[in-house]
């Protein structure tokens, strides 16, 4: 229980097994201690007691800043609640509209919505006046927050200790020379054009192959350590397996020896795939892994343009070694565009038609599809129960199923992009994930569900009452949102505290998997935080709670809710479970702000429609104004703020570097940074090292065949005289 709910102590060591010997088979699945069922709300002061700066070097700073978007949402929602309930719903309850109304369907959470205000009513202004309230608060709320992210960003940068990352540039598309090499070729380059600062460099291999053969080769040594244990709990029976598609069909042999036997084939397979990677220079991209001096050479050398040619000898920061997608390094950097469109083409149909096949798969899951499909189970599926089941479940399962699968689909999309980092990956696919879900879950719900809502109504009047009655309906559809909002938000982090899928997969894993210490630790490791899969949750709240606070100020209580509920959750399960993968120093903070813009100008837009509606034409000039004024500030933070994200400073660069200098003056940053970006299937592997090393080079200075006139204005005088060109 312990390893699955405070897994990230036992992983860093600073917590042994709380299990005994001697301890029943029931105790290790189930807490048998009453005196912690007592006390299970004991865990919420524990993950507020932890002050920031500690959690910060407990987690990292993408975890701390995660957190800080909850709190972001508290901040911006909790004035906007008390204001819009003291102001708006008395001015939307005192009204008798909706009671008026005679055709229009309308609930009591509407009567406290702003469609209960009366056509052309000078109370409007009320909404008006809230608009530009909550605009300006959220704006100065957003402000504040990108410059506290900014400030922390910076300072943890500078007070970090040493990673590899901090002093490597990532080069791409190094033109080809027939005369060198490329190793020879990258270190000709950087020692004339950056000969005070460049320390080594380390190629880039193609290896993705070899890395597949190995993966396999872990399986098949899991698969058959797996027979073994199941060998010797049982001697007199030898266990069997079949050779067909996942063992399911095919021929009976011995599981042992079938597998042994796959081990030694993948094995040949992974030296002669090794023998390639050493001989085929085909497996030597054009791309390397410049290391630097110092900090602010780095920076330099990443924030610059290294040639005339804007397309070549392209450079940026090199992403930490485990956050580096290292499959897409070998992606050449030509096709990167076609990649792009590809996948932006296939994300505007998946977005904009996803109904169709989910509309295939459930019409096969009603009867006539499937006694169409398969008439023999005519029988089975006229039983009562099974009949219920099919018409009751299926569809909806259907449904589900592809939405549990969608950002797994969106990350594919973003891999296939060509992008080199994972948290790149992330926030690329958090993009996504928020388009998809604004498009699919909000519009459609709110256009589909009103229309059909108010059919009857759109039928029997003439056409120009249909805009009063849209702006009768809109607000209508927050009954809707508020139940949302419980069953995804407020539920949804309930089961994020509850991990009952990280529960059930720890014992299945410890049942079948687990043979050593390191595969039990393995096994109860939960990885980071899904980013592409939480925060577009967040963003999308964001906009339900800014479109509604003005339209329907009941629905803000239920949002606040869930940013304190989360808030709570997260940072336990940060403190205690998560172990995050990587560390971008909140990279994402420019995107998270970006869509909290674009959501308060969607509502801006919204409530510009339902003021039209209801005839307070003359509130859109304002409203317009108060877009532009939101626009313009979103410019202004970008102008501001955002460069800290994107760029590092050369002043922060020089003080980490004098910093560093005056703490360990006899640092050996040569071979710190020698095998950092190994491919990780050469690391922990003598053998393997050695073969690397023999790409790589050892970067000493090597003679050139080629005046270094062709990529600086001018012969260099200092490499004429040492390498006796």
């Amino acid at each position: 229980m312990y390893r699955v709910y405070f897994p990230k102590w036992y992983i860093r060591g600073l917590r042994e097994s709380l299990a005994s010997e001697s301890e029943s088979l029931v105790s290790k699945y189930v807490n048998l201690d009453w005196r912690s069922y007592i006390k299970f709300l004991n865990w919420v002061p524990d993950a507020l007691r932890m002050p920031e700066s500690e959690l910060i070097d407990h987690a990292g700073l993408d975890p701390a800043i995660f957190l800080r978007i909850y709190l972001l949402g508290l901040k911006v929602f909790v004035p906007v609640a008390f204001l819009t309930w003291a102001i708006l719903i008395p001015v939307n309850w005192t009204n008798d509209t909706l009671e008026n109304s005679e055709k229009l369907e309308y609930s009591d959470i509407d009567k406290l919505s702003i469609s209960n205000v009366p056509h052309g009513s000078p109370r409007l202004w009320a909404h008006l006046s809230m608009a530009y309230v909550v605009t300006l608060w959220t704006c100065y709320t957003l402000k504040k927050e990108y410059a506290n992210v900014a400030n922390m960003r910076l300072a943890f940068l500078l007070s970090e200790k040493r990673r590899p990352n901090q002093f490597t540039v990532l080069v791409k598309n190094v033109p080809p020379d027939p005369h060198e090499s490329v190793s020879e070729c990258v270190e000709h380059f950087f020692l004339v054009n950056h000969p005070d600062h460049y320390l080594t460099h380390q190629l880039v291999v193609n290896a993705n192959k070899l890395a597949k053969l190995v993966k396999e080769l872990k399986t098949i040594q899991n698969w058959l350590e797996y027979y073994k244990y199941r060998h010797s709990r049982n001697p007199a029976k030898r266990p069997t397996t079949r050779i067909g598609f996942l063992g399911l069909w095919g021929l009976k042999v011995d599981a042992i020896s079938y597998k042994t036997a796959e081990v030694e084939i993948v094995t040949r397979e992974i030296e002669e795939e090794r023998e390639r990677v050493k001989k085929d220079p085909k497996c030597i991209m054009p791309a390397a892994f410049v290391s630097f001096k110092t900090t602010w050479g780095a920076a330099v050398c990443a924030q610059t343009q290294q040639s005339s040619n804007p397309i070549s000898w392209l450079t940026e920061w090199a992403p930490e070694p485990r956050d580096l997608c290292w499959e897409n390094l070998a992606i050449p950097y030509f096709s990167l565009t076609i990649r792009k469109l590809v996948a932006a083409v296939a994300f505007f149909f998946l977005t904009f038609f996803f109904m169709i096949p989910i509309a295939i798969v459930q019409s096969l899951a009603n009867l006539e599809g499937i006694e169409k499909m398969a008439p023999f189970l005519r029988p089975i599926i006229e039983a009562k129960f099974i009949n219920s089941v099919i018409q009751g479940f299926l569809p909806g399962i259907a449904l589900k199923i592809f939405l549990i699968m969608l950002p797994k689909i969106l990350m594919t999309m973003s891999k296939f992009e060509g992008f080199l980092s994972k948290s790149v990956l992330e926030r690329r696919s958090a993009s996504k994930l928020f388009t998809f879900n604004f498009v699919n879950i909000f519009l459609v719900s709110v256009l589909a569900g009103t229309a059909f809502q108010q059919l009857n109504r759109f039928i029997h009047q003439s056409a120009n009452q249909i805009p009063i009655t849209i702006g009768f309906a809109i607000p209508m559809k927050a009954t809707f949102f508020i139940t949302y909002v419980m069953v995804d938000g407020w539920a949804g982090v309930a089961g994020e505290i509850l991990r009952l899928k990280g529960l059930i997969f720890y014992h299945l894993k410890n049942l079948f998997l687990v043979k050593t210490e390191k595969d039990r630790e393995e096994a109860m490791d939960p990885g980071g935080i899904e980013f592409n899969t939480v925060e577009p949750q967040i963003q999308l709240y964001f906009l339900l709670g800014l479109i509604y606070a003005v339209i329907t100020p009941f629905f803000t209580p239920f949002i606040l809710v869930f940013f304190a509920f989360g808030y709570v959750v997260y940072r336990h399960q940060i403190i205690n479970v998560y172990n995050q993968e990587y560390e971008s120093a909140a990279a994402f903070w420019p995107d998270v702000h970006r869509r909290i813009i674009y959501s308060l100008i969607f509502s801006q837009i919204v409530l510009i429609g339902l003021l039209s509606s209801k005839g307070s034409a003359m509130a859109t000039p304002f409203l317009l104004c108060l877009i532009v004024l939101t626009i313009w500030f979103h410019f202004f933070c970008k102008g501001r703020y955002e460069p800290a994200f994107v760029k590092y400073p050369l002043q922060e660069a020089m003080k980490k570097d004098t910093l560093k200098q005056a703490k360990e003056p006899h640092f050996n940053l040569k071979k710190y940074l020698q095998e950092a970006y190994f491919h990780p299937i050469f690391k922990n592997d003598d053998e393997d090292e050695a073969d690397h090393k023999m790409l790589v080079d050892e970067n000493e200075v090597v003679l050139t065949k080629r005046n270094s006139g062709r990529f600086t204005p001018a012969p260099s005088l200092a490499l004429d005289s040492s390498y006796g060109i």
